[in-house]
């Protein structure tokens, strides 16, 4: 790949004149013969021209090579009838790079002027500031500051008021208040250790002795040198890391040994915002950066500091639009990421086409907001289970569980509250759900605005300022949800008409009394603004449950609608149809569209109940079928990662887990490549022969691929042998009846009458008695899931 050239000159003509020469020259005669006016246009590069940001703007020009060659002695670039010089001319790939600063906030006109033509072409600019935001509304406030806990800088003073972050000088006095965390841009110089550690590099231009080399992709072997630059964008930390060479100047952006390839790395986890987030060791991904990739990050990008994705969408705009500034528009931009991170190529694929080009999501899920439908479910179900219909020993067996919940259950892993709930009394079983150690917290992190925290947000002034927070994600969105006359954030969460063991009904596992008991007595959770503490093991100890059992409540229930004596038919809960519209108008829903290539990938984890459950990669899949009448953009890849269990559950054998992603992201490189080659056909038709689905052993060794390996998930086919290999199961909402897509929040309704007549309960024929208690639980009907939700847009 041919170096960007970069330089720096007084005079815009001279500039543009050396940096096209040898670049646009000889590329054949001109076309403008006797052509009084050049036919030149403007074109932005690094945003989109209403999304610039931090006053500055990288465009090209667009036009013949031959006449850009002919006339830029001619040209002149106007910001606001003013002349500017361009700050920075570059040639990268024999495209044009042309840097413009001076933008003032707001719009901006931006011309290409000729001498003697005049105004060749002129765009209109909207540029807005540094800290955002561009379109996700106003920032969330109070805003704990982490500079001084990830770097150990101070934020800079901006503001006068009482409401901050400390900022403190060298001798740890306050010298005033942050509210949005900024700092200005620092570059380190880094390299990698032969024992695989990365150091400071010595300052004195030394080459250390434990420097380790590395092989980039185009087969050179250079030293392992990083320079990193860390700042802040859209009040989040972000890094930005290259290979280097030993000798550069921070300011250099030196490009030698960047393969032209962009991985923006996003990562997951769980968190309501209200935080500047934490950096993490994969914003210096070795594998990536030893083959030359440069690696961009933000903890904006990352859903354990928060989970809005309008304001994640836009960070990743802004953090690749300055490196763009910087070092040049890559080749290609692809993601990898796990959990939140694949959700978050999946929402920003369809939100914001042109961000990134590919990508790897692990351990994927579609969306997050749609994986609350089911999941706040569990723990009704598991309260229903435990403590509602304590007597009935179908729920003494572990597997029965599942009957309700629908996700995987074993014996493999013991309860760790079977002991207390015996002691109470209660019902339970050896084993557990998928509920238990993977979502239990879920649904009080969601719902619950008294629970949650962000970290050293006792640092902040005025004292008790967080007291004011809303921990909830309807409060961390209610730029996007709205708020109730109340003034409280709406919605998302229904479950009205919800038929839960319908399945198991169906198929003979549950009597009809059995239905009818649990679809009676369910309820429902309380509407946040009604919700109080989470009571233990979420908070308090051992000694406060021993002396007052009823602050044991490792399901919520105090914050749910309950039936008041065992026979009335508990409240269920109303989702907001506002919010549930704004939740898909916003793109927060993944609803399938996918203009680039993916490589799903995951290790299957159903038997240590992890969280990651293999049905996810399919429902992405179904959604983008149902959207794009074809899924050949997305391949699903499975590694096996199952333990081998030991005497000890809890200890299974250690071993290495063999990572596929950076086999997928050569597939993925072929992929792009082939597209760019052959631009006529669709993605699916580029697709190389390693870009199909698979399943691989623990040892990333295939066991097998093609177009039938996933048979009967999605069809009535039989089993495909990765399918027969790697078993998928459901949630509660499928075992009521919904779709695999679990895209659903507010079903449409259907009478009970309708449901009877229409087959929905099999070969159940209900006795007079059964009809009156169905329409009793059931007064504004059951789900028809046919049809589509309620809220969504145009339904």
């Amino acid at each position: 790949m041919k170096p960007a050239k970069c330089y720096w000159l007084p005079c815009a003509a001279g500039l543009l004149a050396i940096a096209l020469t040898g670049c646009l020259s000889g590329s054949g005669g001109s076309s403008s013969k006797n052509q009084s006016r050049p036919d030149l246009s403007l074109a932005v590069l690094s945003s989109a021209p209403d999304q610039v940001s931090g006053g500055n703007v990288l465009v090209t020009i667009e036009g013949d090579p031959a006449v850009i060659e002919k006339e830029l002695e001619q040209l002149e670039f106007w910001v606001n009838d003013q002349e500017v010089t361009p700050a920075l001319v570059r040639t990268r790939n024999n495209q044009l790079e042309i840097l413009i600063e001076g933008l003032e906030l707001g719009d901006n006109q931006l011309e290409l002027q000729h001498s003697r033509s005049g105004r060749l072409d002129q765009l209109e600019l909207v540029n807005h500031p540094i800290t955002g935001p561009i379109f996700s509304g106003p920032h969330q406030y109070p805003f704990v500051c982490t500079t001084v806990s990830e770097l150990g800088i101070q934020p800079l003073v901006d503001t006068d008021g009482e409401m901050g972050f400390p900022v403190l000088d060298e001798g740890g006095q306050q010298i005033g208040l942050s509210k949005d965390c900024s700092i200005e841009p620092v570059v380190t110089f880094l390299y990698r250790t032969t024992g695989g550690a990365y150091r400071d590099l010595p300052t004195d231009g030394s080459r250390p002795a434990d420097m380790a080399r590395t092989t980039l992709t185009d087969g050179r072997e250079v030293d392992f040198i990083v320079r990193r630059e860390v700042g802040t964008i859209n009040r989040f930390i972000y890094s930005m890391a290259t290979l280097a060479n030993l000798g550069d100047a921070p300011d250099t952006a030196s490009t030698n040994n960047w393969n032209g390839r962009l991985l923006y790395h996003f990562e997951g986890g769980v968190a309501i915002g209200h935080s500047q987030g934490r950096l993490s060791g994969r914003a210096l991904s070795p594998e990536a950066l030893g083959q030359g990739y440069a690696v961009i990050y933000s903890t904006g990008n990352r859903t354990s500091t928060h989970y809005n994705l309008q304001v994640g969408g836009e960070t990743a705009l802004m953090v690749k639009e300055h490196f763009v500034k910087r070092f040049g528009v890559p080749d290609y931009t692809v993601a990898i990421g796990g959990s939140g991170g694949a959700i978050q190529q999946y929402v920003y694929a369809q939100n914001h086409p042109g961000l990134i080009d590919a990508g790897v999501p692990q351990y994927s899920y579609p969306d997050m907001v749609t994986q609350t439908i089911h999941i706040g479910d569990c723990e009704l179900l598991e309260h229903y289970m435990d403590v509602t219909d304590k007597d009935n020993t179908l729920w003494t067996d572990t597997l029965s569980r599942r009957l309700l919940v629908g996700l995987n259950a074993t014996e493999d892993y013991p309860d760790p509250f079977a002991g207390a709930k015996g002691l109470l009394g209660l019902s339970t079983a050896p084993g557990m759900t998928e509920c238990i150690p993977a979502w239990r917290g879920l649904s009080p992190l969601v719902m619950n605005p008294l629970f949650g925290q962000a970290p050293n947000q006792d640092r902040m002034q005025p004292p008790g300022i967080m007291n004011t927070v809303q921990w909830s994600h309807y409060d961390d969105l209610r730029n996007i949800y709205g708020v109730d006359e109340n003034g409280n954030p709406r919605t998302l969460y229904d479950n009205v008409g919800v038929q839960y063991g319908l399945q198991a009904l169906v198929e003979g596992n549950i009597t009809p009394d059995e239905f009818l008991r649990v679809n009676a007595l369910i309820g429902g959770w309380k509407h946040p603004s009604e919700m109080v503490q989470e009571g233990f093991p979420f908070l308090g100890s051992v000694d406060e449950v021993l002396a007052d059992p009823s602050k044991f409540d490792p399901w919520s229930s105090r914050n749910m609608n309950l039936s008041p004596d065992g026979v009335t038919p508990a409240p269920r809960t109303q989702g907001d149809l506002i919010a549930i519209n704004a939740a898909y108008e916003s793109g927060m829903v993944f609803d399938g569209q996918l203009d680039i290539p993916i490589i799903d990938w995951r290790h299957y984890l159903e038997e240590v109940l992890d969280m990651h459950n293999s049905h996810q990669s399919f429902s992405a899949r179904q959604r983008i079928r149902n959207r794009m009448g074809h899924s050949d953009n997305q391949v699903i890849w499975f590694t096996d990662a199952r333990p081998t269990i030991l005497d000890d559950p809890e200890e299974p054998e250690p071993r290495d887990e063999f990572d596929q992603t950076w086999m997928a992201l050569e597939v993925l490189h072929e992929w792009l490549m082939n597209i760019r080659a052959n631009p006529e056909r669709s993605i699916g038709e580029n697709r190389p022969a390693a870009a199909v689905d698979s399943c691989f052993n623990t040892q990333g060794e295939l066991i097998a691929s093609g177009a039938d390996v996933w048979d009967g998930i999605l069809d009535d086919r039989p089993a495909g042998t990765c399918t027969q290999q790697f078993p998928t199961y459901t949630t509660s909402r499928i075992i009521a009846g919904g779709p695999i897509e679990g895209s659903v929040f507010k079903c449409t309704l259907k009478s009970v009458d309708t449901a009877l007549a229409d087959g929905t309960y099999g070969s159940w024929v209900p006795t007079p008695g059964q009809v009156d208690r169905l329409k009793e639980i059931f007064p504004q009907g059951v789900c028809d899931y046919s049809k589509p939700d309620q809220g969504r847009p145009g339904a």
